[in-house]
């Protein structure tokens, strides 16, 4: 309660302001602010956010994870490394200075030096402009997934950011640890630009009145982060009115939302995938694939998503969700206990067998409860789970290190495509050119081969197909335990419309957001 007081006392002061009449003003309770206002100098879902928000990308994804002109109006493929993008003529950035192609390739150079985006943009050539308002992109060899990345496109001011600050510094320099000139100053095409920024504190935007998009239904003029760690303290937020839209909903609290008819809960299935995997190279018996099998059939990944995560995830059975490249409807989760004892039977273990396994307790959603849980499911087949969970600091080494027998992991693609998938989590691991660099002992060449072949192939229905042939051969050779896709999950007051403006990647386009 104590806790709640403060909140509401810290956020009157900066919510008091803010209520004029006619004003739309949103506030929004997240988990966490964006670390800056530069957008090249972290990859990560924070910083993507605010992305959508204060800039604007080429492309941008919809619901049904097809794309959409933001800055480029229309797009065509020249030939197998080359596609040409036609700008959008008569967009401002928030200093008044006009949009044109050398911002596209300002950005792109730039983004290229940020640590975080070097391998993202690995197989990118380079920008190249035809006049003012066209440009090529071009990749190093045939890559299907240009168009995917165009999403990661946000054009910055380039005469904003050029030259230096008052410190001497260049204006485009990209600080993760530090001062920098665009930690604190932004000028994109955004629907909102930023007033004042206190990290960890708040983050206001207003609309900036020279938006491009005039066809938005969005109508809210105030945007007001606030940033609130604690679960509990965030649904409580909600709940007393203190603010208006909160991300992320933690399961437990759930019905509370329901029950509260002045606010709404609205979920989204996402696209991070939590699965188990099975390290063959530390235990004999996982080299059987009636024993990997075994293992699939006897973990009741429904069973997970209804009591543990309340319904908060869509189970799988396979690594990419409905809508990415490569989905193979025919793929179903398949718990059958029975069948599960016949095959270790038929591999000769019905006594089962001892293994190791390691999961995070603070990563993923239920993260732990969802290891105690297939530990104990593992246990109806005979296999004896000796399980340590921690946290995700003490994890990531240990995964690294290949501690255990079986370890828990969660994957989102960064280009919403299946073949991410494949090239982190089921590849052969090789430390030369970073394939396989998350995989726990799997390796079958001709996934290989096939992940490798899908990354240059251009025509996009023959790319599907081959994405599909590897998730048949996955789920053919049991090569892992899949779990759930996470889903996102958002509380609001009754007059937002929420569900038009959320998606699969957790970026809510409060742009368009409407406020009856």
């Amino acid at each position: 309660m104590k806790k709640l007081l403060l909140l509401t006392a810290s956020l009157f002061l900066v919510l008091s302001f803010a209520v004029s009449a006619g004003a739309k003003t949103v506030t929004v309770g997240l988990d966490a602010d964006p670390v800056s206002l530069d957008p090249h100098v972290q990859l990560s879902g924070g910083m993507l956010q605010l992305s959508h928000w204060v800039f604007d990308p080429l492309v941008r994804w919809t619901q049904e994870l097809t794309f959409e002109p933001r800055l480029a109006t229309r797009w065509e493929r020249l030939d197998e490394l080359t596609m040409r993008f036609h700008l959008r003529k008569g967009v401002k950035f928030h200093s008044g200075n006009s949009f044109t192609a050398k911002d596209v390739k300002w950005t792109f150079d730039r983004m290229r030096t940020g640590v975080d985006f070097k391998a993202l943009l690995d197989p990118f050539e380079g920008v190249t402009i035809v006049d003012d308002y066209t440009v090529d992109i071009k990749t190093k060899k045939p890559y299907a997934l240009l168009l995917n990345m165009a999403t990661y496109f946000f054009a910055m001011d380039s005469e904003f950011y050029t030259g230096t600050d008052t410190n001497g510094q260049p204006k485009d320099t990209i600080l993760k640890i530090g001062e920098s000139f665009a930690l604190n100053n932004e000028s994109g095409t955004g629907a909102f630009f930023v007033t004042k920024r206190e990290h960890g504190i708040v983050l206001e935007m207003e609309r900036f009145k020279d938006y491009w998009d005039t066809k938005s239904p969005g109508n809210v003029s105030k945007l007001i982060i606030a940033p609130i760690k604690e679960n509990a303290t965030r649904v409580a937020a909600l709940l007393s009115g203190d603010v208006d839209f909160i991300s992320p909903v933690p399961p437990q609290d759930f019905r509370r939302i329901h029950k509260d008819d002045k606010v709404k809960l609205v979920t989204i299935s996402g696209g991070r995938i939590i699965t188990l995997q099975m390290n063959q190279n530390r235990v004999e018996a996982l080299k059987d694939v009636r024993v990997r099998q075994a293992i699939v059939h006897a973990v009741n990944n429904a069973g997970i998503v209804k009591k543990i995560m309340k319904g908060t995830a869509t189970v799988a059975a396979q690594q990419g969700p409905r809508g990415y490249a490569g989905y193979k409807e025919a793929l179903k989760p398949r718990y059958d206990l029975a069948k599960a004892k016949a095959l270790m039977k038929e591999a000769g273990y019905a006594k089962g067998f001892e293994v190791t396994m390691m999961a995070p307790n603070n990563r993923y959603v239920n993260d732990a409860k969802i290891a105690e849980a297939t530990a104990q499911m593992l246990g109806k087949i005979g296999i004896k789970v000796n399980l340590k969970t921690m946290p995700k600091a003490q994890y990531w080494n240990e995964f690294d290190a290949r501690a255990a027998d079986m370890m828990l992991i969660g994957w989102h693609s960064d280009t919403e495509d299946s073949g991410n998938f494949s090239e982190f989590l089921m590849m052969c691991e090789n430390k030369e050119t970073g394939y396989g660099a998350y995989n726990s002992g799997y390796c079958n060449p001709k996934v290989d081969e096939l992940t490798v072949a899908a990354q240059s192939e251009t025509d996009l229905e023959k790319r599907a197909a081959i994405l599909q042939e590897i998730e048949q051969i996955l789920y053919d050779e049991g090569a892992f335990v899949p779990y759930h896709w996470q889903n996102h999950s958002y509380g609001a007051k009754k007059n937002l419309q929420v569900k038009p403006i959320i998606n699969a990647m957790n970026y809510p386009y409060f742009g368009d957001m409407v406020v009856k």
